[in-house]
């Protein structure tokens, strides 16, 4: 199984990009199902607003102005993502013994391959998507929280999408995303186990700078 294409972008390229605005609801259950101010769940939704209106608003100019687009999306990003402990974990058994350079050196090359790859495809993503956030659950007694959701789309079945996250100074930041079951640090980690077992980080990381390795499902040396 792999990421759907425009999933894996917006998931990764901007990683709380897959809930939009609550579904139309009667207010007593609106109220119910509304999630607490400043928990998990609630950043997803919030976060998610403000990033689906933002597409929806500069369409036209990031249509013309790639390098927009990328600056918006990398900006998102990194506030929502914490890419250096997504990079240990793809990493895997590969991250022991690394400096905290080298993992900073991977997590960047990873985001910018993605960005380069996947990024114009957020311009065609759908705004008007909706999703449900199922749940929240509290893991290795709340350090990791799981919010699970689903996308909802007329005349097809909703598409699960879950994220890990946790605290980094205080915020709450994802750290992993799964799609459909599909994780992307998993699926991550076994792409580039292959190339870390043949070359150093810096250089699987110099690799995906320059394009000669790419992320991404089904991703490969060009």
């Amino acid at each position: 199984m792999t990421f759907p294409r425009l999933l894996l972008a917006p998931a990764l390229a901007a990683a709380l990009l897959a809930a939009a605005p609550a579904i139309a609801q009667t207010p007593a259950k609106a109220a119910a199902a509304a999630p607490r101010a400043g928990t998990p769940s609630a950043l997803v939704l919030e976060n998610s607003k403000r990033i689906l209106a933002t597409l929806e608003a500069r369409r036209a100019e990031f249509t013309r102005n790639r390098a927009a687009l990328r600056q918006f999306v990398s900006s998102e990003f990194s506030q929502a993502f914490d890419r250096d402990y997504a990079a240990r974990l793809v990493l895997g058994a590969h991250a022991r013994g690394a400096s905290d350079a080298d993992i900073r050196l991977f997590a960047d090359a990873l985001a910018d391959n993605l960005m380069q790859r996947y990024g114009s495809s957020l311009l065609d993503f759908n705004t008007r998507l909706q999703v449900r956030v199922k749940s929240e659950t509290a893991l290795r007694n709340g350090a990791i929280v799981k919010v699970s959701s689903e996308y909802l789309r007329e005349g097809a079945a909703p598409i699960p999408v879950d994220y890990l996250m946790h605290k980094v100074g205080g915020q709450w930041k994802v750290f992993d995303v799964m799609v459909e079951g599909v994780s992307f640090v998993q699926t991550f980690r076994t792409q580039f186990d292959a190339p870390l077992r043949q070359k150093s980080i810096a250089q699987v990381a110099a690799d995906l700078k320059a394009g000669r390795l790419q992320a991404g499902a089904g991703g490969g040396r060009r």
